[in-house]
């Protein structure tokens, strides 16, 4: 009994090597095991307990196995793990976000409900990413089976670059400018025009001629209350940069801010491109409602702003927190 589950513990061991070192592996288990299990009879085992803990402390016969003839038994090894880990967290960042906006606005112009769409986006949300993930594992896989070079080497010049952890005086100034830039934008577009257009014939003192004029390209009905919100909700972001200056950096309380700020004016925006509020009505019979002008460049400029501004928004926020995470551990 006892030579029997030698036999069949080295048979188990030596089925799945190569024939020209089985022989080899045979005879260098038989001597290990023969030593070790004499040594236990000398100190008073009984033969079968001897043998039987023998083979119990060699372990599973597949992994000693595995040992000899080199085998990694993990899918992902140390040596492409980190390689492995930072092109997937790349691609689940890229990939899936081109998908879904991709497809987004595939069925935006194809006028499909919104119901329809955000069921699309979804479900090639959560396919791109299976997709991305099971293919990046599986060439590493095989990197990892067939021994190729990933790139996986490390140098000194690998290190990165130190990064702030508080808002400095630029990144104030950076963000006060932009937002002045976007209130006089929309002054300007009321009272003055963004959008300039030759008028129809007029007098002009000696027969008739033609002027340029000027037109807003936001709907004049927006004032005052629309531009009168935004207004504040670019007032509210100048004071959100002015704390996260003055506190030398971002905390969770102004991510929760900057993320309702994001999404008010996100959710705003979108109602009116969606019920049709937020153009000039005389810009777009101008520029869209033009017979020389197909009729769905109008649809595709709606989903093309939507997703704009779902993108801008989503950025927003995600930028916010994260800056938070960069800096609440370096204050750690």
């Amino acid at each position: 009994m006892a030579a029997a589950l030698t036999d069949r513990y080295i048979g188990a061991v030596t089925k799945s090597l190569p024939p020209a070192t089985q022989g080899d592996v045979r005879a260098e288990l038989e001597a290990s095991i023969g030593d070790a299990v004499e040594a236990r009879v000398e100190q008073g085992e009984s033969r079968a307990d001897a043998e039987r803990t023998v083979l119990t402390d060699l372990g599973d016969p597949a992994a000693l196995a595995a040992g000899y003839a080199d085998r990694p038994l993990h899918l992902i090894g140390p040596t492409y793990y980190l390689t492995w880990r930072r092109l997937l967290k790349l691609l689940l960042w890229i990939v899936p976000a081109c998908a879904m906006v991709g497809v987004a606005i595939a069925n935006g112009i194809a006028d499909k409900p919104i119901g329809e769409i955000i069921g699309q986006v979804a479900v090639v949300g959560i396919s791109t990413i299976v997709h991305v993930a099971f293919w990046t594992t599986l060439v590493f896989f095989i990197l990892e089976r067939t021994g190729a070079d990933a790139g996986t080497s490390w140098s000194i010049d690998d290190l990165p670059e130190p990064q702030e952890s508080g808002a400095g005086r630029g990144d104030l100034i950076a963000s006060l400018v932009f937002l002045g830039l976007a209130a006089g934008a929309l002054l300007w577009d009321r009272f003055v025009g963004f959008v300039l257009f030759a008028s129809d014939s007029v007098d002009v003192g000696v027969g008739l001629g033609s002027q340029t004029s000027s037109m807003p390209i936001l709907n004049p009905g927006l004032w005052p209350w629309w531009i009168t919100a935004t207004m504040v909700l670019i007032g509210a972001e100048a004071l959100l940069a002015i704390a996260v200056y003055a506190r030398r950096g971002r905390s969770a309380a102004l991510a929760v801010v900057n993320t309702v700020l994001a999404i008010v004016f996100a959710a705003g925006a979108v109602h009116l491109v969606v019920t049709g509020q937020l153009l000039n009505p005389e810009f777009l019979a101008v520029t869209l409602y033009r017979d020389d002008v197909p009729s769905d460049v109008g649809q595709i400029l709606s989903v093309l702003l939507i997703v704009g501004i779902v993108g801008v928004g989503a950025w927003d926020i995600i930028d916010g927190w994260l800056k938070t995470r960069r800096a609440q551990r370096g204050a750690r």
